[in-house]
């Protein structure tokens, strides 16, 4: 291979831009899966062209339903609409067709000479499909092609040999199907992985010898983890669904995956733009500005993306988004919860941590309960006085009971005991009116865990406090 770094300029006057998402459905779709679907979704609604979903599936061995039903689900998920499906495995008559043309006319040949193509849609005496290939005659000369991303590209195919279109008839194998499906759909571009420019000259051989022009290639970089590994099944994938049962919003997922690779144009005098929804990335997006070099997978800075998100969302469509992460005790429609979403949307990441921190030893675990704590924790450390832990308790209960419970907001409890802790001192105020709310030594402002828990509650707890201080 022989590259040359200077690019091509996009072409989309050939015809109504065609892209493809040709996944094989042998594995969980996955980050590197989803970030090629996404270049190319971007690229074919940016020129007004179609966006196709094609199924690889003749691997019958590997390809399983339920994989394919992981890719669909996902692309719903992320909001990426297809205009038409394809799976191979319904299309063989056409392979076969297409198959019989290259050896007709003398592209392409059965390995064993000793057999008839007709023969090789039959029976050995004991029922077994026979096992000869067939094979393309490599005319054994230079292939080159203008990648948009990597510039021009050239190949000198004598080293690939005739090499194999098809187990037999009926058993086409990769290469053969991806040129005879990209010419019958009107494929115009090709985006994909980098890792399948060792396959393009096969496959140009193969369009030429079917009388049909090549599409446009673009071989995106490659995703790698924070090692600089490939990102693969194998190795730090995460399929897209355990990203959406984590509490990954769809929309923070395809900003950062856009941003893998490439950037917008800057804006002089203008910081760099991160956050983008969808419509405004199609808009900027450009092949001419995706790198070649790997693009680092780091799940620091997508969380990062997604608490962005998660901070714009409104309090009903928090509520939404969060009711599939909910203990049983609590409803997303709750009033208790409705309390709970500032400090949420301050805290959380990912929405999956709403569950962590309402739970036995979480943060804001004391909602559900009040754990049980010896009369000490109340006492602030640098007076240790239960006389006054007892004393600044007392006038908080009071203070906070002449608010009534439809004007008990974390504002109203502020005013109210907020000058007497000044004056008192706000350690030896606020630390005892904490630890009576949550019993732990670690938990939000004590004004946030009244309104949390409201006043009746908040009320309640003062009181059991009060006793164990007696008690003691």
């Amino acid at each position: 291979m022989s590259p040359n770094t200077d690019r091509p300029k996009e072409d989309t006057k050939r015809a109504t831009v065609v892209t493809r998402f040709a996944p094989s459905p042998t594995g969980l779709f996955h980050a590197g899966s989803y970030r090629t679907a996404l270049f190319a979704y971007i690229f074919a609604r940016q020129n007004g062209g179609r966006f196709i979903l094609r199924i690889e599936d003749t691997d019958k061995e590997r390809s399983k339903k339920e994989f394919e039903d992981n890719i669909i689900e996902s692309l719903k998920w992320l909001g990426l609409e297809y205009d038409e499906f394809y799976r191979q495995s319904e299309r063989t008559e056409i392979y076969r067709e297409s198959i019989r043309k290259l050896i007709d006319s003398g592209h392409a040949y059965v390995s064993d000479e000793s057999q008839s193509v007709d023969k090789l849609q039959g029976r050995t005496s004991s029922g077994q499909a026979r096992s000869s290939v067939i094979r393309f005659r490599n005319p054994n000369k230079k292939v080159a092609f203008d990648d948009l991303i990597r510039g021009r590209i050239e190949f000198d195919t004598t080293e690939l040999g005739d090499f194999v279109i098809a187990k037999s008839m009926e058993e086409p194998v990769f290469h053969l199907v991806n040129v005879v499906d990209d010419m019958d759909m009107g494929m115009t571009h090709i985006i994909r992985g980098e890792d399948h420019i060792s396959n393009t000259p096969r496959q140009i051989l193969i369009f030429e010898a079917l009388g049909a022009k090549p599409p446009i290639y673009a071989h995106i970089p490659l995703l790698l983890s924070t090692d600089r590994s490939k990102l693969s099944k194998r190795h730090g994938a995460v399929s897209m669904t355990e990203y959406r049962e984590r509490g990954y919003i769809p929309d923070a997922l395809v900003n950062f995956m856009a941003l893998l690779g490439w950037h917008p144009a800057p804006t002089p005098g203008e910081p760099e733009k991160e956050i983008m929804s969808l419509e405004e990335i199609i808009q900027t997006f450009s092949l001419d500005r995706v790198q070649k070099s790997g693009a680092i997978f780091d799940d620091a800075k997508l969380n990062w993306f997604n608490k962005q998100y998660i901070s714009k969302l409104g309090d009903s469509e928090f509520a939404s988004y969060a009711s599939a992460f909910l203990p049983d005790w609590i409803a997303a429609t709750s009033p208790q919860f409705g309390r709970l979403i500032q400090i949420l949307r301050e805290k959380i990441s990912v929405l999956g941590d709403i569950k962590t921190a309402l739970s036995p030893g979480g943060e804001l675990a004391f909602v559900h309960s009040l754990p049980d704590f010896h009369a000490e924790m109340l006492l602030w450390k640098k007076d240790p006085s239960k006389e006054k832990a007892r004393m600044h308790l007392e006038k908080v209960q009071s203070l906070l009971a002449a608010i009534s419970d439809d004007a008990f907001t974390a504002e109203s409890i502020k005013g109210a005991i907020w000058d007497y802790a000044e004056a008192e001192g706000k350690g030896d105020v606020l630390w005892p009116f904490r630890m009576a709310l949550t019993g732990q030594e670690r938990s939000p402002d004590p004004v946030m865990c009244a309104f949390i828990l409201g006043r009746e509650e908040t009320l309640k707890r003062i009181d059991s406090s009060l006793k164990k201080l007696s008690a003691a």
